[in-house]
């Protein structure tokens, strides 16, 4: 018997020099969880006996438990590189409908866009619900795909304006140059208007256009008028004028009951069609409800347009909270979708696949999907990777322990074959 029980504490400490080992192995594998060996002793028991002194039968490896203790992070210079601060796991898809869970951040896009991992599996987010990043459909996840083709462009319909037109100033003392069939901007001389702005706009193509605004003072009180140019072609011809008219009260502020602006201080030109491209007519809303006419100098306070032209992908943003966002070279971003994460209930339960990932068990319990910096889950750090949370210190000291052992239960052999051999030569 002691032979056996010798054996089953040699099988115990192999198995401890397998997990140390294992562990050493992987001290600098990304995400990886290191395993602990946990023993039980063994005892031949029955019905009959029930001797309170019965000697053990040895030893048994009860379980390897795996432990998810945070790893350090470590950063680095690419923003597809993730890692968990907290609790969770990513989600990951093969393609084939396996789903696998991993804390490994190494993230890096095939010929198809799709974010994917060293194995080649995907990347799971919540889809978007708008492309601002606010809302997300958290009842399913999907792929997370890069957009490979340019940021598609957007005309402008709105600017906003926001000046002060000064109030001591005089009409100018040339007149404007007539008709409007007649409207040239290079004919424009700096004695016909009193102040001009200009800005880019973009037609529906994504094709910048110059647009300059002249401010004309009239003899009336508190009035001024606006000539609006795009590329040096009138934007503003309703037929009769080839301006529109703004009014201000006693007190400086725009008069919405006035002149050519609605309730809302805006006023919207004539659709503007000699873009010559093929796009479609660009027809410009101002606000200029913050506008004033007060008794100091001209004043620009904010002169911003809503277009943009076409861009091209540039970048890749991940916030703490899992949002990921595409940068185009447009100045534009879209929110691609949410990172997705998953917990269980016993994580020792999950079924280990390698390749640093995991797999949902029966015993882990189902897996319980959320946000990252939401209920236990933990946050997302973009540009960085978890490091192995082994400690080589640690694991020296127990393979020390485990080749310890190991020998003791060699020796207990040795020994009972001593035993065993003296009572062979008893004569």
């Amino acid at each position: 018997m002691p032979f056996r029980i010798a054996l089953s504490g040699l099988d115990a400490a192999a198995t401890d020099l397998e997990v140390t080992g294992h562990n050493i192995a992987n001290a600098s594998t990304n995400g990886f969880k290191q395993s602990r060996a946990e023993f039980a002793d063994i005892y031949a028991t029955s019905i009959q006996d029930v001797s309170a002194t019965a000697a053990g039968r040895g030893v048994k490896v009860s379980r390897v438990a795996q432990q998810f203790g945070q790893g350090n992070l470590d950063f680095t210079a690419n923003n597809l590189d993730l890692a968990i601060n907290g609790e969770g796991f990513f989600i990951m898809h093969d393609g084939g409908g396996n789903v696998s869970y991993s804390r490994a951040g190494a993230f890096s896009v095939d010929r198809d866009g799709n974010v994917v991992n060293h194995a080649n599996e995907r990347l799971q987010v919540f889809e978007p619900i708008d492309t601002v990043g606010s809302r997300f459909n958290t009842g399913s996840t999907v792929d997370l795909v890069l957009p490979t083709l340019s940021g598609a462009p957007s005309a402008t319909d709105r600017i906003q304006t926001s000046l002060n037109l000064s109030s001591f100033e005089t009409p100018p003392t040339v007149a404007w140059p007539g008709p409007p069939a007649n409207d040239d901007e290079n004919n424009v001389t700096t004695d016909m208007y009193n102040h001009a702005t200009s800005t880019t706009i973009y037609d529906s193509l994504g094709t910048s256009h110059r647009a300059t605004m002249y401010y004309v003072k009239t003899a009336t009180p508190g009035e001024w008028q606006v000539y609006t140019y795009v590329d040096g072609t009138l934007a503003e011809d309703d037929g009769a004028n080839d301006y529109s008219t703004l009014v201000f009260d006693a007190s400086g502020r725009l008069d919405v009951t006035a002149g050519d602006v609605n309730a809302q201080g805006q006023l919207t030109l004539s659709p503007w069609n000699d873009a010559g491209n093929g796009s479609d007519p660009i027809t410009l809303t101002f606000d200029y409800f913050h506008t004033t006419q007060y008794g100091t100098d001209f004043a620009v306070n904010e002169l911003t347009q809503n277009g943009y032209t076409a861009g091209r992908l540039s970048g890749i943003d991940v916030d703490n909270s899992g949002i990921v966002f595409a940068r185009f070279t447009n100045g534009q971003s879209q929110a691609l979708g949410k990172v997705a994460m998953a917990r269980f209930n016993n994580a020792q339960g999950l079924r280990q696949l390698g390749n640093t990932s995991w797999a949902e068990t029966y015993t882990s319990g189902d897996a319980q999907l959320g946000e990252a910096g939401t209920s236990s889950f933990g946050l997302i750090q973009s540009g960085a990777l978890e490091n192995s949370n082994v400690n080589i210190s640690e694991q020296l000291v127990n393979l020390i322990e485990a080749q310890r052992n190991y020998q003791a239960n060699a020796q207990v052999i040795s020994t009972a074959d001593t035993v065993t051999q003296t009572i062979i030569n008893i004569r």
